[in-house]
């Protein structure tokens, strides 16, 4: 598989020294069926095997064991952990964010419509990955993120971010309780939502509060790819395209970032 078809980078981490990432889509794997085929996620009920063999090709690619790629159990909170060696699948901690400045560990992140964040400081060698749904987002990943690898000698003014496949606004359909919370928590919240042909529905523009919480946090230099997981079925796995479909589960992505000499 070729490697053009196996991740999507970001041009503006891709130009840093030292730092190695990568936006995995669904090619290049071992999966079957409807986990077809490079799917990373852990948690699914994909074959255990199929499943270590694609995240050791991810971590190859990356240019680390086996072993140092790793990832969070997600659970769509603000928490952020730091990273100073491996861990494993059994033992890894609950949160949705990832900070380090130790090299050749992969920091990443499991997503399937969600967006993945990758941040890197090349000056001060510290990088983060964040998950960032909406529930993330809503109540502070990204800035917790910022903060935590601040906390590592990070600065702010030289991060850079990068957001990967992410769901786009035509494809996220929300109900009226959910655009409530949001524009209860701030008025300005309703410019991230359009109508939707459903009565009492609208689009969520995900990427676009994902943008806004960053420029408000401080963050000058951020890069959306721009891609859809649920349009873009061919490339990208697609919780909520899996649950239109009724089918019993769905692959996960795997991204991640990694300081390299």
């Amino acid at each position: 598989m070729s490697a053009d078809k196996m991740i999507v980078q970001a041009p503006s981490l891709t130009k840093l020294d030292g730092i190695s990432h990568a936006f995995f889509t669904r090619h290049g794997g071992v999966s079957q069926g409807i986990y077809t085929s490079l799917n990373g996620g852990v948690g699914s009920n994909d074959m255990p095997e199929r499943v270590a063999e694609n995240r050791a090709r991810m971590a190859a690619t990356l240019g680390v064991a086996a072993g140092h790629l790793i990832t969070a159990y997600q659970i769509h909170s603000p928490n952020v952990v730091v990273a100073e060696a491996p861990w494993t699948s059994e033992n890894r901690p609950r949160a949705d964010a990832i900070v380090t400045r130790t090299p050749a560990l992969a920091i990443g992140i499991s997503t399937a419509d969600c967006g993945p964040l990758l941040f890197a400081d090349a000056k001060a060698r510290v990088i983060g990955a964040a998950h960032a749904g909406w529930r993330g987002a809503f109540t502070g990943v990204i800035e917790a993120t910022l903060k935590a690898m601040e906390n590592l000698g990070a600065d702010r003014r030289r991060i850079a971010a990068a957001l990967g496949p992410t769901i786009s606004q035509p494809n996220y359909e929300v109900g009226p309780e959910f655009a409530a919370q949001f524009e209860k928590d701030d008025a300005a919240n309703a410019r991230f939502f359009a109508p939707s042909q459903r009565a009492g529905h609208s689009l969520f523009d995900l990427p676009g509060y994902i943008a806004a919480r960053l420029k408000h946090a401080g963050l000058s230099h951020f890069e959306d790819l721009g891609l859809c997981t649920y349009a873009g079925e061919e490339r990208f796995f697609s919780y909520r395209r899996t649950t239109h479909r009724a089918e019993p589960d769905y692959g996960r992505h795997v991204n991640t970032i990694a300081l390299v000499d």
